[in-house]
């Protein structure tokens, strides 16, 4: 007889929702406060995939390479707080929507834009993080 896979993950479970809903609120309150009509340029999508590219760079660095966190941290701020905060849908939707009013240059700007920062602001995140705990990088 096996072991059902979620045995004994209720505080990793709690974690990652506690987390999520936290993160989606973040994100929510965000969109609130840089409302974009449809087609325009999504300066608040923007803004959490790429800041939430950057907290996931300082992250990693801290749980994994600093020193050994408690085994919930990576659930609830990794997959919770910026797996609920980041949205890879909406930038889709958001794309879609900017190439569909005929703003090609916008659309353009924004999927390379963000992509290009997204990794940037990972590395940033990486490096900095490493820089300001004395590791090597």
């Amino acid at each position: 007889m096996t072991t059902a896979p979620l045995t004994g993950q209720a505080p990793a479970l709690a974690a990652v929702a506690a987390g999520g809903a936290l993160g989606a609120l973040g994100r929510h309150g965000l969109g609130l406060a840089l409302p974009h009509p449809v087609g325009s340029f999504p300066w608040a999508t923007f803004a959490v995939n790429v800041t939430g590219c950057l907290l996931i760079g300082v992250l990693v660095v801290l749980v994994t390479e600093r020193r050994e966190a408690h085994p919930l941290v990576r659930p609830l701020l990794g997959t919770g707080v910026l797996g609920g905060y980041t949205t890879f849908s909406t930038y889709a939707v958001d794309a879609h929507q900017v190439l569909g009013a005929g703003r090609l240059v916008a659309a353009g700007a924004y999927i390379v834009g963000t992509l290009v920062a997204a990794l940037v602001a990972t590395w940033l995140g990486l490096r900095l993080t490493r820089l300001a705990v004395g590791l090597p990088r």
